[in-house]
């Protein structure tokens, strides 16, 4: 028997299959759904013991795109890092951090490419 390669389900299809496990279809007929065999539909089913999973959000905690963006074109105008945390409203160890998450790749490639040309 040929096995089919592993399936991703787009959350839309998700959706779909737990609209329908609530109205009570088994696992078979949502499998014929999608074309499918039962154990996949599983898969998913089963991962939360049959309780649809509530809607993944990020924290309101986290910085926005709109934020990191800001704190970038900042940086790069020279600004410190405490009048962007004041323009942006946040504390400066968050700005701090961010800055430190998301430069640490830009160090890395300028010290490559430093090696590179000796």
């Amino acid at each position: 028997m040929k096995q089919r390669p592993r399936i991703y389900y787009s959350e839309a299809q998700k959706a779909q299959m737990w609209a329908r496990w609530k109205e009570g279809w088994t696992m078979h007929q949502i499998a014929h759904l999608f074309d499918r065999g039962h154990s996949s539909i599983h898969r998913i089913i089963a991962e939360s013991s049959g309780i649809q999973p509530p809607l993944r959000r990020r924290s309101h905690l986290a910085l926005t795109l709109v934020e990191r963006e800001e704190i970038s074109r900042a940086l790069v105008t020279g600004h410190s890092i405490r009048s962007i945390a004041a323009r942006i409203g946040r504390a400066p160890s968050t700005v701090s951090r961010e800055i430190k998450r998301n430069n640490a790749g830009a160090r890395r490639r300028d010290r490559r490419l430093t090696t590179l040309r000796l």
